[in-house]
């Protein structure tokens, strides 16, 4: 394994947009339960990982991650792009309020967000297309990630508390009518 074959635009790139994620995460307001924190984080990390390694480097092979189709140490932290996008999408999920009637679209829509996302790393030159691959082939994939993470989160929503519990002391005002 290499450190990188040349540190150039993709390497830059992948700092910048792991930084950016992980302060983004750091600054929200923490909505989450840290379990559910936490969980959101390694789904989104594993889910990807599946996925990069049985279309993009390993069984099939469409895309080169990169500098190269061998493993280099900026591979790990492009890797970790994928736990932010679990963890935003457990936090939008539960912020909008999803529920059956708006499930199908929020899929789609984070479909459409992991499309934009992998079209942007080619631009960034993170990954690279081989074999005929192209971006919209990616939907798809996205669509049954997206709808198998949003599955699990109803799962997990079953079993225990997604939301942290309000502070104490913090007061939401509401306006009333006196009553004559």
């Amino acid at each position: 394994m290499t450190l990188w074959v040349n540190f150039s635009l993709n390497e830059i790139s992948i700092l910048v947009l792991n930084t950016a994620a992980y302060l983004l995460i750091l600054f929200l307001p923490k909505k989450l339960t840290p379990q559910v924190r936490t969980l959101s984080l390694m789904w989104g990390f594993t889910i990807g990982v599946i996925f990069d390694f049985t279309i993009g480097g390993g069984l099939v092979d469409f895309y080169m991650v990169n500098d190269t189709n061998h493993f280099e140490a900026f591979d790990f932290l492009y890797y970790f792009l994928f736990a932010p996008f679990g963890y935003f999408f457990f936090y939008g999920y539960e912020m909008v309020g999803i529920n059956k009637k708006t499930f199908i679209p929020y899929v789609l829509a984070w479909s459409i967000v992991g499309v934009a996302a992998q079209w942007g790393f080619t631009l960034l030159e993170i990954i690279t297309f081989q074999k005929g691959y192209k971006v919209p082939y990616s939907f798809p994939v996205f669509l049954v990630t997206q709808t198998l993470t949003g599955i699990y989160l109803e799962c997990v929503k079953s079993r225990q508390p997604i939301m942290t519990a309000p502070k104490k002391g913090v007061h939401k005002y509401v306006l009333r009518r006196k009553h004559a």
